[in-house]
């Protein structure tokens, strides 16, 4: 079958292994947003949006109900979110964002990536002037005038509105508002009527740190150690570009 065949397989592969991170990270955000607000999605914003973002990546309806049911159950275990922040080598800020049952085990882990790999592990707090913590939203343009939706949505505490492409090329349009009027900007987007993509609470870099290849991919060997951790929910650089 070829080279070609190997490729498409291993392609098809990584894929599935990014979806099954994916399914996991938000699995676990569902239980967490059941425990904090209950399984009524209309009455839980929480929930709601941790169901929409599972619908964004093409999560099962069986596993997103599923999800719920177990999260209802006293008998769910429950998860503690925890930031860890460090350095990989040549400077560059790593954030870590996760949801653990186990945090010695967690603390452990993630120590031993930035460790291996040339890194140092730092103190809660550390990376606070690096970065800073937004609500992002994203949804498909189409034929909308955007110079005008941000008019609308000024009093919503809009920042920023872009256009990007997405991993399939298609365009995507981002919001960013700061981290406390994450529901303001949500309630917005929904009474306008948008469908929203997803929605979610990122760092962002204030700075960036302008490296070679060879030294991002030194920096990258870490950031690839902790995403395919399954405490991990989230990871974040200020890699410029």
């Amino acid at each position: 079958m070829g080279r070609a065949f190997e490729f498409r397989k291993e392609r098809k592969f990584k894929r599935w292994a990014k979806m099954a991170v994916q399914f996991t990270r938000l699995g676990k955000e569902i239980v967490m947003a059941v425990k904090a607000g209950g399984p009524n999605p209309e009455t839980n914003s929480r929930l709601r949006t941790a169901v929409q973002n599972a619908k964004a990546v093409n999560m099962p309806k069986d596993r997103v109900e599923a999800a719920i049911k177990r999260a209802s159950s006293r008998d769910e275990k429950d998860y503690d979110e925890l930031v860890y922040e460090g350095y990989a080598p040549h400077g560059i800020a790593i954030l870590v964002e996760t949801a653990t049952d186990n945090t010695n085990r967690t603390v452990a882990n993630v120590r031993s990536y930035f460790t291996k790999h040339g890194g140092t592990l730092g103190k809660t707090g550390s990376l606070d002037f690096v970065f800073t913590r937004k609500s992002v939203f994203t949804f498909e343009p189409g034929d909308r005038d955007l110079e005008e939706l941000e008019f609308e949505l000024i009093d919503a505490g809009l920042e920023d509105l872009f256009v990007e492409a997405d991993e399939e090329g298609k365009d995507i349009a981002v919001i960013h508002t700061a981290f406390e009027d994450f529901g303001k900007m949500q309630k917005a987007l929904e009474e306008i009527g948008i469908e929203v993509k997803s929605a979610t609470l990122e760092r962002i870099p204030l700075t960036t740190v302008d490296v070679s290849e060879e030294e991002a991919a030194d920096a990258l060997k870490i950031v690839d150690k902790l995403e395919e951790d399954d405490d991990v929910q989230a990871v974040y650089h200020n890699i410029a570009g």
